[in-house]
């Protein structure tokens, strides 16, 4: 056998052994002990792999567990090798629990032949990306996304010129300007680019990203989303880059879409939602065949948004892929006709635009048999709507509409339907009940009416129910029963009539609202147990309910919220569950004491006990509960005894009411502690003790209300004092205190001031729970059940004050109420008042105030109501503001006062004509001057205005053309509040 054979043998042995699964080269030892080492250098913590659970629902594990020296590398999970030399070329370390820093001396350095490095999924604890990355020569993919990656991109990464795939996305890095430039010049071989939420704020510092990036010659896939201060303006020529996916979703990306869109023909996935586009969505569109995911949504484009079918006659013909498509706030005025000729489409989302009158008769039938998600919610749309046909919808959101007739029903294929906020009349039609394949059904805030069909259980596949803000009655149908997958059941506000359904028998049930109905008689807890074993939201509020029973409560049940309140419960205090964190049986029948065992539910959070037949005194037990405790409303019972010191250093309360109740002593000094606290209400007691001056170092208390106790002496705030500094509501009306006007406490109400630095960011004072107080407003007193952030107030009245009232009160821009009735207050009305702008009612009354009414009073436009009468006033009644248009009562009891309103003339009014009778009017203090500055006095008092309504509303649930003027007036309550030039917030949501 000659050499050449004898060559051709060996090789052709070498080839077949090669091939064995067990012939596989060993790797190099050096990197074998480099992996080892690499593995070494971090700890394992699942923690760290979360995100890939959570968000991509991928298994994570430590791969790195499979790395022992009995074994060839090779085989290690997560390392592949060349299969001719052994050397490591690929390393995919995605989830794989890694957690630690990585150093510039890693051993991961040392594996210079990787080709592919993948580290997604970890956490590398604001690891630098360092610049050994020029280390791998022939790196062509690299990702390190959602592994905690920190800093700047150092511009080694463009040295790597063989790069084809580049992910650096979800971490907090920022790139800049030049290494940008460095990138798009060096890595011409890159077909994959990913900066999701990589800051790249100085990558455009004049506004532009240059074309050229858009033109890269072999990019496919490019995302530089959720980049808000990334700014740039698309191509307008030039552009036909080999661009298969592209987003710039939430980037400040402005201009028009350009027409030269249309020749990127690869373009499978384009996603601009949430920029800043304007103009029309061309036509060009139409010429992207590929194109399977479109996204245009919260834009602003303007004019008639529309696809052009003029321009282009073959769009009828377009987008022959599409699978999803959402044009969610683009402002389309109608349906794009070209939706007719969509064959794939599976998702469709045209929430939020103008699109008015009824839906065209050829838009029921697009996409009939792959259409499963359908969203028109938030349009103008009206008419009726006919039996759905598509055959696999699964989500069907038409909420917020003007849609009108017979309850509309879905094909017997539909999972999801929602119809709310459209105002659909008529009743719950039976044919309902056959759609047995039924997952979700929302029906909430509509005007249906009629009892629900006894069939209605036959959707035994329902898991979501939700028919509130209706009109239905009767008893619940028993083949309720049936339904055993429900987890969401809201049935609150109609007019339901039926024993507690205890009988649902619903093992999965989680959410159970029933508030506001005629629901009534006893519930067996023992029963309720066994029949809702999951459940964690029980609202029963606003109902008929006579008792509970046994007597231990909802200790066995796993319940986070329980809200009995307003009912007609009796009996001892019901056990709240282990579990429960929000706990309320305010406004019922409740008697006894305050049981130290409640305290053994060691998660509570808000308590409600207002408005019960409660005695005894504040257990003690209380103080377990002060590390998680939020709200504590106590308000309205007969409890008594001193407030005993319940506060620890970590307390967590924001709200604390012990009004109404018979608490008596001092103010425990432990309250100090509470550091988050806003609201203190304990008014109507018995307390006895000078002003708790100590208070004030509270920064976040926003509500002090001390009215109706025993509180006495001056009160001396040290000048220069930094107290009190968000403070909106001071109510010490009706108790002991004497001396002078406490000049030094107003001038630490910098909340009050009107300045950007007390201005608050949300609409009302707490969010978590409704707080409500009590105040004397224009003369009545009021309850308001939530305070607006924007109502400030001061009520120092029924004291025993002296002297002068201070200047400095002048400086309270912001204050909207003041009253000083019924001191011992002398000496003229200051100036300053006349700088209250905001002021609406102002009560000086019942003092021995002297001298002539401040003409700059006149100058308040909002003043709704006036009281300066029983003082030593005198002189005329300015003629030529407002103050004249005000009621006699406004000024009676003044001796020295004359002129209109008054019927005593003063001795210049023979010269003057008095105004004719048409010209005023007494209402509340109002006059002719209202006609002409309604825009002024609307604006703040409408606040106000919406603050009765709100209690009206709220407490009785009804009607919802109230609710409607409420939600306005919040809306122009927070418009007041917002800072110039702010941008606007938008938001997608459903």
């Amino acid at each position: 056998m000659g050499s050449h054979q004898i060559l051709g043998l060996l090789c052709f042995l070498f080839f077949l052994y090669s091939s064995l699964p067990f012939a596989s080269l060993l790797c190099p030892p050096d990197q074998c002990n480099a992996l080892l080492n690499l593995k070494n250098s971090f700890a394992l913590d699942s923690e760290s792999s979360r995100t890939c659970e959570e968000d991509y629902h991928v298994t994570s594990y430590p791969k790195t567990n499979s790395w022992n020296k009995g074994v060839d590398c090779c085989l290690w999970d997560g390392v592949t090798c060349n299969e001719v030399t052994g050397n490591i070329i690929g390393l995919d370390l995605t989830c794989s629990w890694l957690y630690g820093t990585l150093h510039s001396n890693s051993s991961l350095f040392l594996l210079r032949h990787l080709r592919s490095l993948n580290l997604f999924g970890n956490n590398f604890d604001d690891s630098p990306i360092l610049p050994n990355l020029t280390t791998f020569v022939k790196m062509t993919h690299l990702n390190l996304s959602r592994s905690q990656f920190r800093g700047t991109i150092p511009s080694e990464i463009s040295h790597l010129s063989k790069l084809v795939s580049l992910d650096l996305s979800f971490c907090p890095l920022q790139l800049e300007n030049s290494i940008f430039t460095m990138l798009v010049w060096n890595l011409t071989s890159l077909r994959k680019l990913a900066l999701h939420s990589v800051s790249m704020s100085t990558v455009s510092p004049k506004g532009i990203v240059p074309d050229t990036f858009f033109q890269l010659p072999s990019l496919t896939y490019l995302d530089m989303s959720y980049n808000f201060y990334l700014f740039g303006i698309l191509p307008k020529s030039n552009w036909t880059s080999p661009l298969e996916f592209l987003s710039l979703s939430s980037t400040s990306f402005s201009g028009e879409i350009p027409k030269s869109i249309g020749n990127v023909k690869n373009l499978t996935i384009l996603d601009l939602t949430n920029s800043n586009f304007t103009g029309l969505i061309p036509s060009s569109l139409g010429n992207l065949k590929q194109l399977q995911f479109l996204d245009l949504s919260f834009n602003n484009f303007s004019g008639v948004v529309e696809f052009d079918i003029s321009a282009n006659t073959k769009l009828e013909h377009a987008f022959p892929m599409l699978e999803v498509l959402v044009l969610s706030s683009c402002n389309l005025t109608r349906f794009p006709y070209f939706l007719k000729s969509l064959k794939r489409l599976t998702y469709l989302d045209l929430s939020f635009n103008n699109i008015s009158g009824e839906i065209p008769k050829w838009f029921w039938e697009i996409s009939h048999d792959t259409l499963e998600h359908l969203d028109l919610s938030q349009n103008l749309l009206g008419g009726g709507i006919p039996q759905l046909h598509w055959k696999r919808l699964s989500y069907i959101n038409l909420q917020n509409n003007s849609f009108q007739g017979p309850l509309p029903i879905p094909s017997p294929f539909a999972s999801y339907f929602h119809a709310a906020d459209n105002g659909f009349t008529g009743e719950i039609d039976s044919s309902i009940c056959q759609l047995n394949s039924l997952l979700e059904l929302d029906l909430s805030n509509n005007y249906l009416f009629g009892n629900i069909p006894p069939c209605f259980g036959n959707t035994t596949n329902l898991m979501h129910l939700d028919l509130s803000s209706n009109n239905l009655r009767g008893p619940l149908p028993r083949s309720l029963v049936k339904s055993t997958n429900l987890s969401w059941l809201y049935l609150n506000h109609n007019e339901f009539s039926d024993i507690f359904p205890q009988w649902l028998e619903a093992p999965n049930l989680q959410f159970f609202d029933l508030q506001f109905n005629k629901f009534y008689g006893r519930i067996n807890i023992t029963a309720f147990a066994l029949s809702f074993p999951t459940l964690n939201y029980l609202s029963i509020s606003n109902n008929h309910f006579t008792s509970l029973w046994p007597s231990e409560g909802f200790s066995n049940t796993s319940l986070l919220t329980i809200d009995l309140s307003n009912n007609n419960f009796g009996g001892p205090i019901p056990l709240p569950s282990p579990f429960t964190f929000y706990y309320s049986i305010a406004s019922n029948s409740i008697t006894g004491k305050i049981p130290s065992w409640f305290c053994n539910a060691t998660h509570l959070e808000v308590i409600i006990l207002s408005n019960n037949d409660l005695m005894g005194s504040l257990p003690r037990c209380f103080t377990n509960l002060s590390t998680s405790l939020s709200v504590l409303n106590l308000r309205k019972n007969h409890l008594e005894g001193t407030i005993p010191p319940l506060f620890l250093s970590r307390s967590m309360l924001t709200t604390l009411d012990l009004s109404q109740n018979l608490f008596e002593g001092t103010l425990p000094r432990s309250l100090v502690n509470c550091e988050h606290l806003q609201v203190l209400d304990l008014s109507n007691n018995r307390i006895e003790d000078t002003f708790p001056t100590w208070l004030g170092a509270l920064q976040e208390l926003k509500v002090l209300v001390l009215k109706s106790n025993n509180f006495k002496d001056l009160l001396n705030i040290p000048k220069g004092a930094h107290l009190f500094p968000k403070l909106h509501i001071l109510d010490l009306s009706n108790n002991n205190f004497g001396g002078p006007l406490p000049a030094n406490l107003i001038m630490n109400l910098k909340a009050m001031l009107n300045s950007e630095d007390g201005q608050e960011k949300s609409l009302y004072m707490t969010s978590l729970y409704e707080t409500s107080i009590t105040v004397t407003m224009k003369g009545r007193e009021i309850e308001l059940v939530k305070i607006l952030t924007v109502f400030t107030t001061i009520d120092l009245s029924c004291n025993s004050f002296q002297g002068d009232i201070p200047g400095v009160i002048g400086h309270l821009h912001s204050l909207i109420g003041l009253n000083l009735s019924h001191n011992h207050l002398t000496g003229p009305i200051p100036l300053t008042l006349g700088n209250l702008t905001d002021l609406e009612w102002l009560d000086l009354s019942s003092n021995k105030l002297s001298g002539r009414i401040p003409r700059k009073l006149g100058d308040l436009a909002f003043l709704g109501y006036l009281n300066l009468s029983k003082n030593q006033l005198t002189g005329q009644i300015p003629q030529d503001k407002q103050l004249s248009t005000f009621s006699s009562n406004s000024f009676g009891g003044n001796p020295g006062l004359c002129g209109t309103p008054l019927p005593k003339a003063c001795p210049s009014d023979a010269q003057h004509p008095q105004p004719s009778p048409s010209s005023t009017f007494n209402h509340e203090g109002h006059g002719s001057w209202f006609k002409h500055k309604v825009v002024w006095i609307g604006y703040a008092s409408g606040i106000i205005i919406g603050i009765s309504i709100e209690y009206i509303a709220f407490e009785t649930g009804r009607p919802k053309w109230l609710l409607r003027v409420v939600r306005m007036l919040e809306r122009r309550a927070a418009k007041w509040m917002e800072k110039p030039k702010q941008k606007a917030i938008k938001f997608h949501g459903k």
